[in-house]
């Protein structure tokens, strides 16, 4: 915990890091919520191949993160690392030429069945 999926539409290969968003997604976390440390971040990245967005206008590009957490985390606490989260994608994604970028983050709860083994 947290699980973080990353879809992102293929126009940002090229112009987006995700080891290096991963790395400092990781680290903002850590810093947002207490209970996560960088060593409990797991993060995976989902390319993909085809998006309609709008009118379907090229130019236009979709990135989405789903951040899961434990419950117990208020509605403040939620929003404040959806925020931050927002604020680091649009960093990351800030050089892509030519492009608008249509970033969203929604930080939820694990489900009660969550369950996990380390070993």
């Amino acid at each position: 915990m947290p699980h973080i999926t990353v879809d992102y539409d293929e126009l940002l290969d090229g112009f987006f890091n995700r080891r290096r968003f991963a790395l400092e997604l990781h680290a903002l976390a850590a810093k947002t919520v207490d209970g996560i440390t960088v060593e409990s971040c797991k993060t995976r990245f989902r390319r993909v191949e085809e998006a309609v967005i709008s009118d379907g206008k090229p130019g236009q590009a979709l990135i989405h993160i789903d951040f899961a957490i434990l419950p117990g985390r208020s509605t403040e606490t939620k929003t404040e690392l959806s925020r931050a989260v927002l604020d680091l994608v649009r960093a990351h994604t800030a050089s892509v030429p030519d492009a608008v970028v249509h970033a969203s983050v929604d930080v939820h709860d694990l489900s009660a069945s969550y369950t996990k083994h380390l070993g």
